[in-house]
């Protein structure tokens, strides 16, 4: 591999400015923290941007609670990633090759979405069928979530693999934030876009953008020194897991990792379309979710990954878990009160700021 001018020795520096160097100067870095911004984007769509189109479409905040399942498969994706150990696509090498493919399949569900959304609704005719238009799209916004899981499997692989030890604990703020970044524009920005070209067009331009995905997955660079795939589905599969829950407290630990951001998640979801119902249009609720929110969740998260080492991390899980659990207090005020942007900006803030906190420490905690 090439050197980079991150690999020469260099005098010592203040630790954030080495970072940001490392990030953007080693290729190594710099391709799985673009690679993190494509994986923000699904969740944006799915948790942000779907619920605020499925309110303004008419659709009851009890079915677009129903709709928010399509997370399942983010909870899930621990099933099938010892599969997609076991084989390796012909192309790319075995984690770049299953990110391609997950990024192919996005472009697709995407654009199935986009064509959902120029559909007038009621019943929709599909393969010579006539289904429900709302569970059509909930069906697509599940492909969506499922080729999401795969493109996170396999691009959290390679970071692992394709990253040295020394720049592990780098990149994980850059990916943070990129993540959140590809998120927001996925989520909050395109509803505001929504609001000003239609939800097919702005669906359309996000499908588009995994194009460039794949641009960037093919090429960064392959690791180096990587272990060989399992030769049986049995090595890939029951070995691993039987290898994991014989790990001291094993079973506690995954409990903890599906609950410590369960709650909040459900919540972000319904955000959107409760600000919808609430008063707020499309243009408010897109705006102030990708500015104000965006602020206060990168603040948040640089904040509570740097406190996670200063207080310690068991500390941190504690002190941040019980914050963002009440971080969404304010929204009792806006139910209460009414419209009120003053009122939704602080709110929003302290919430996303909230939530950022406790997603720094539960980085630090993955990184570890």
């Amino acid at each position: 591999m090439a050197a980079t001018v991150s690999d020469a020795p260099k005098p010592a520096r203040p630790s954030t400015l080495r970072s940001l160097e490392l990030v953007f100067t080693s290729w190594r870095t710099a391709s799985v923290t673009l690679q993190s911004f494509f994986s923000g984007m699904p969740l944006g769509l799915i948790w942000v941007a779907m619920p605020a189109w499925m309110a303004r479409s008419g659709v009851d905040i009890k079915t677009i609670g129903l709709l928010t399942l399509a997370q399942t498969p983010w909870t899930f994706k621990f099933l099938w990633s010892p599969l997609m150990d076991r084989y390796t696509p012909p192309f790319f090498g075995r984690k770049r090759g299953w990110a391609v493919i997950a990024q192919a399949g996005l472009l697709v569900t995407t654009l199935g979405l986009a064509w959902g959304a120029a559909q007038p609704g009621g019943r929709v005719d599909l393969m010579g069928a006539s289904f429900e238009w709302v569970w059509v799209i909930g069906s697509l916004a599940l492909s969506v979530a499922f080729a999401s899981t795969v493109q996170d499997i396999a691009v959290d692989a390679y970071a692992v693999e394709v990253l040295l030890p020394s720049e592990h604990g780098i990149a994980v703020g850059a990916r943070v934030a990129l993540y959140r970044a590809g998120f927001t524009l996925a989520g909050a920005f395109a509803i505001s876009l929504a609001a000003s070209i239609s939800w097919p067009a702005t669906l359309a331009i996000e499908a588009a953008l995994y194009l460039g995905a794949m641009v960037v997955v093919g090429l960064s660079p392959e690791p180096e020194g990587i272990e060989a795939a399992p030769r049986t589905l049995r090595a890939a599969v029951w070995d691993p897991l039987v290898g994991l829950l014989a790990q001291h407290r094993a079973v506690e630990m995954a409990l903890f990792l599906f609950l410590y951001k369960f709650g909040e998640n459900i919540a972000q979801a319904l955000l959107r379309p409760f600000l919808v119902q609430a008063g707020y249009d499309d243009f408010d609720v897109g705006i102030a979710t990708g500015t104000i929110g965006l602020i206060g969740q990168l603040a948040g998260a640089l904040i509570g990954g740097i406190l996670s080492g200063r207080i310690g991390l068991g500390h941190a899980l504690w002190i941040f878990g019980i914050v963002q659990a009440v971080g969404n207090i304010g929204y009792y005020g806006i139910a209460g009160i009414g419209p009120s942007r003053p009122w939704m900006y602080a709110a929003l803030g302290f919430e996303t700021f909230a939530q950022g906190l406790g997603t720094g420490a539960f980085g630090v905690l993955l990184s570890g």
